[in-house]
């Protein structure tokens, strides 16, 4: 079972291989077969423009920072964190190419006394975003990602018994991750409808043995496929400085946001059907108040077969989350 697994996993592999390179020859071929009218100013200026639309498409589907709690863990919370700020440092209307770094922390606030935070989650790391296409109501495009996830502990990570120390050990891991998106928007009178589908896979170097901390090979899912589904509603609103005008403007209004992971490759001997130790799947509703400047509420749930927090991802568990979220944005810059 798990060599028809890999097998797949291959196959999924060279499938988005092959759509990246799709996507290229597509765009080299075009460029090929422009007509001559194609060259002029206008035709630049109108490459600018769906360059630019793309750039604020990007950010639409950049992770927004939360903070709140979660409910039913194994160890007890006060406060979670998912804290993620975003420096974009590649962002121009003459490329269709668009560069994030972000700064991730998550923490877990502990109902301990102390209200100790054990080793955070720090997960720096930077996306290569590539438009594929050029139209903005049906945009397509393809994400590269490096990310770096640790503790940034020192101590064993394995204990003398073999177990792993969850009290004071280093955890460490580096991956990669591919990913292609379609979208869909939809304008009406008073609100615009945004939808993104993504599937992608995500290949750790502990894979071939290297960036890994100790113990955690077939003990920690290496491969996994990845998959979200994001439905943003932006909605029509008078214009808060002078209500009068004839103008409206479009804000944040209302999220769901679907994320599902299944880890492919070899893990504790589990069955490649054993969704109880493999599957991780979540689903968040964000709710921006009128007079919320790019925040919302949100309240959402989901169940982790693998925790993805550092060294507690043995833990399998449902959860509830309840909190606010900041970034959260259908236009990054306020129109």
């Amino acid at each position: 079972m798990i060599k028809l697994l890999t097998s797949a996993v291959k196959t999924f592999i060279c499938a988005i291989v092959l759509l990246f390179f799709t996507a290229l020859n597509a765009h080299a071929s075009s460029i090929a077969h422009l007509p001559k009218a194609d060259t002029t100013d206008t035709a630049r200026i109108t490459t600018r423009t769906i360059n630019r639309n793309f750039d604020d498409i990007f950010k639409q589907n950049l992770r927004p920072s939360f903070l709140g709690n979660e409910y039913f863990q194994p160890e007890k919370t006060m406060l979670v964190g998912d804290i993620n700020a975003h420096f974009i440092l590649f962002d121009t209307p003459a490329s269709r190419f668009f560069f994030d770094v972000a700064a991730r922390i998550k923490v877990r606030l502990l109902s301990e006394y102390g209200a100790p935070v054990k080793s955070p989650s720090y997960m720096p790391g930077g996306t290569l975003y590539f438009r594929a296409n050029r139209d903005i109501y049906k945009p397509q495009f393809l994400s590269l990602s490096y990310t770096h996830h640790s503790n940034g502990i020192r101590g064993p990570t394995l204990k003398a018994d073999g177990s792993f120390n969850r009290d004071s050990g280093k955890f460490s891991t580096n991956f990669y991750s591919l990913n292609y998106t379609i979208g869909k928007r939809t304008d009406k009178e008073n609100i615009i409808i945004n939808r993104f589908a993504t599937a992608g896979i995500e290949v750790h170097a502990g894979l071939f043995g290297v960036g890994v901390a100790e113990g955690l090979t077939d003990h920690y899912g290496f491969v996994r496929l990845n998959g979200s589904y994001l439905f943003n509603i932006a909605k029509k609103y008078a214009d808060p400085i002078d209500p009068g005008k004839t103008e409206k403007v479009f804000d944040n209004w209302q999220r769901i946001q679907f994320d599902v992971s299944y880890i492919a490759d070899k893990y504790n001997d589990y069955d490649a059907f054993n969704l109880k130790k493999r599957l991780n799947i979540g689903l968040k509703y964000y709710y921006q108040l009128p007079f919320m400047q790019n925040a919302s509420v949100v309240v959402g749930g989901g169940y982790r077969g693998q925790d993805d927090y550092n060294i507690f991802f043995e833990d399998s568990y449902g959860y509830v989350t309840i909190g606010i979220a900041s970034g959260f944005s259908f236009i990054f810059n306020k129109n």
